[in-house]
């Protein structure tokens, strides 16, 4: 496993990019239409010491921020989204577990996570609170041990893959604030999780996404995230920001890969009985034209928000809660029109193409949904709480 110093950025990004080219592009095809867990590329990315990208460096790993999660995002995803979802939730995982961790939970997971020897993610839907997710209603009671948890989480992604996973729960004291909640580090070694079959989606459809019931599941008191009912920093704070960033990152990279299928197609593409290629028409060309722009219009607002975000601007926020609803919408919008420009060639069944047009529309789906982010940004212009 690679261990030692931090490494740069720009090494990391060739990293993953080497990843994406030799790993994740030759299986991409089949883990999607057979529905499975990439675990070649996380395997890889675990080897590469890329799991440790948010682990703080005095602990084996780079401690980068969010920039860098988006573009290692962006880079993945434009071979497999659902790989490249895999990863980004075992990050938001990792950051959550190291914004406030203790000695024991550096040593229990962050080191082991540097290593490449261990996968995180998170487990917050739920689905009597649906995008709601900073209500959770899992249930989180003492005993002589710590803890006993109980409630079923759905939509985990890495679910039954991962390690451990960190699990959102109901403050559980009288009086408390609605929103206030507490997090906890699941291991998945313990008892008390039962786990349903993964959930088949129109698109997304290797990510190993599982509900999980957890039947009075014992958790250790050393594995509070936190103090108990303090959590809901952790939405603003954590969560959201790298949350966001890196599905921005990942549905950047749909729409990168969506618009090189279009470009691909035109610039090669001939008309047998005049030799030009499909580009040569204006109206294609115009149509290629505008997708490019729109998905540099979307980069520039994620890489932007990102590096503001890692600089500790205040106005960071508002343009955060914007990335993932643009590059989700440029995802959508190119992916489709993609489609369009390579006619039957871009509709094989299955093809990269029609992977991506699938993918793409999770964004809308996936909460915080697009719609709600709106809501948010709005919220924020006229200065009213997000919540």
């Amino acid at each position: 496993m690679t261990t030692g110093q931090p490494r740069p950025p720009r090494e990391l990004l060739a990293l993953a990019q080497e990843i994406a080219r030799t790993v994740i592009a030759p299986n991409a095809e089949r883990e999607d239409a057979e529905a499975v867990w990439p675990e070649p590329a996380m395997r890889a990315l675990g080897s590469a010491g890329l799991m440790g990208l948010h682990v703080p460096g005095d602990l084996g790993g780079h401690g980068e921020g969010l920039r860098s999660l988006a573009g290692i995002a962006e880079a993945l995803a434009q071979e497999s989204p659902s790989t490249a979802l895999c990863y980004a939730m075992h990050c938001v995982g990792t950051a959550v577990i190291a914004a406030r961790a203790t000695d024991y939970q550096k040593q229990a997971f962050l080191e082991p996570i540097a290593r490449g020897e261990h996968i995180t993610t998170l487990a917050l839907s739920e689905a009597g609170t649906g995008s709601h997710f900073w209500l959770p209603e899992t249930a989180l009671v003492h005993d002589d041990a710590g803890y006993l948890l109980t409630g079923t989480k759905s939509f985990v992604t890495n679910g039954g893959r991962a390690d451990s996973y960190v699990v959102s729960t109901a403050a559980g004291g009288e009086g408390d604030d609605e929103g206030t909640f507490s997090c906890v580090v699941v291991e998945n070694t313990g008892p008390g999780l039962e786990w349903s079959e993964p959930w088949l989606g129109l698109g997304m459809r290797s990510n190993s996404s599982r509900s999980v019931t957890f039947a009075g599941a014992p958790v250790r008191a050393e594995n509070l995230l936190g103090r108990e009912g303090d959590q809901l920093w952790y939405v603003f704070e954590v969560v959201a920001p790298y949350f966001l960033m890196a599905m921005a990152g990942t549905y950047l990279g749909v729409a990168g890969a969506s618009l090189e299928a279009a470009r691909e197609h035109l610039a090669t593409r001939r008309h047998s009985h005049s030799g030009e290629i499909l580009g040569d028409s204006p109206v294609l060309a115009h149509r290629l034209g505008e997708l490019w722009t729109e998905l540099q219009m979307a980069r520039q607002l994620v890489y932007s928000a990102a590096s503001a975000a890692d600089a500790g601007e205040p106005e960071a926020l508002v343009a955060v809660l914007a990335c993932k609803a643009a590059a989700g919408d440029a995802a959508v919008k190119i992916a489709n029109e993609a489609m369009t420009l390579t006619g039957g060639i871009g509709y094989r069944e299955n093809g990269k193409l029609a992977r991506m047009l699938r993918d793409a529309r999770a964004s809308h789906v996936m909460s915080p949904t697009t719609d709600l982010l709106k809501v948010w940004i709005g919220r924020a212009l006229v200065n009213l709480p997000l919540l």
